[in-house]
């Protein structure tokens, strides 16, 4: 029981934290794009993707203290919970992140929505994302490889957290119509249009990471029996969404943006744009909860 629990608060964590910090990303690189457009949305997203984040993180750090101590009457002991933050990795970055989300409520209730909110986001955000590194497997590998690991571990979080706050992004646009629906679609061709750079980065930067990880946790040798662990069934599954997020991605750069772009009055261009747009960010939604679920379980090269 206490273990779906560490699963859930892992993925609420993994989606706040993209919000955090890809999507406020997102509209200073955007800004350009978007500003023509009022835009409601994106601070209450952010203030609620900040309170998921203050809730989740503490409650993980008692989760996680509990299945080290054995029950959960021990784990909220302050000599447990203290033992915790003071003696582990996991749970300073816990605490560090319990302490980060919190300030972000704070600065999203109290600066008012623009380029200096989305700075101060972008920066908490980064840090929240970098964090998950100490809370994964990243941080436990030893010897030679710690650094190299560690290291392509957070790029391999801040990537993705730049990629799904970019596609929470597109799918408010797609989603949120308002009175001046053309201004908006303009907005979105250019939005589109620009992310297409910074969204190839990512991506590249992903699939890098993603393999350096995979040598550190998989390995040769258990690359040959992947799916005989319940950690390599996951992965392939991981990566079978991942390929078909980079399938919609691809459609959406080289077929359906050109096309609208050249079209905005095309209802069905954007009809099908909407759609992909919307399926590929539920997909990495699915992603990060697989990812929560790999973060309980013992790699292939730790079984070897």
């Amino acid at each position: 029981m206490i273990e779906a629990w560490v699963i859930g608060l892992r993925a609420v964590q993994y989606i706040a934290a993209a919000l955090l910090f890809g999507l406020p990303a997102f509209l200073i690189y955007s800004a350009r794009a978007t500003g023509p457009v009022p835009l409601a949305w994106p601070r209450p997203a952010l203030f609620w993707a900040a309170v998921a984040l203050a809730l989740a993180a503490p409650a993980a750090l008692v989760a996680q203290t509990a299945m080290m101590a054995g029950s959960l009457g021990e784990a909220i002991k302050p000599g447990s919970l203290g033992m915790m933050v003071t003696g582990m990795g996991l749970g300073m970055a816990l605490a560090v992140r319990s302490a980060i989300a919190f300030l972000a409520v704070a600065a999203i209730a109290m600066i008012r929505p623009g380029p200096r909110l989305w700075w101060v986001c972008v920066w908490l955000g980064l840090v929240v994302s970098a964090s998950f590194a100490w809370t994964g497997h990243g941080a436990a590998t030893e010897g030679s490889g710690h650094g190299l690991h560690l290291a392509s571990d957070i790029l391999h979080a801040l990537s993705a957290s730049l990629w799904v706050g970019a596609l929470a992004a597109f799918a408010a646009l797609v989603i949120w119509r308002p009175t001046n629906p053309s201004a908006q679609d303009r907005a979105l061709a250019r939005a589109l249009a620009g992310f297409a750079g910074i969204g190839t980065v990512a991506v590249a930067v992903l699939l890098l990471t993603g393999l350096v990880n995979s040598a550190f946790l998989v390995g040769w040798c258990g690359l040959w029996t992947l799916t005989d662990t319940a950690y390599g069934r996951w992965l392939v599954l991981k990566i079978v969404l991942f390929g078909l997020m980079l399938s919609l991605a691809a459609v959406n750069r080289f077929r359906l943006t050109p096309a609208f772009k050249t079209d905005l009055d095309s209802r069905p261009v954007l009809g099908h744009l909407r759609r992909s747009l919307v399926v590929e960010f539920a997909l990495s939604l699915a992603v990060l909860t697989i990812v929560a679920v790999m973060g309980t379980l013992a790699p292939p090269a730790s079984l070897l």
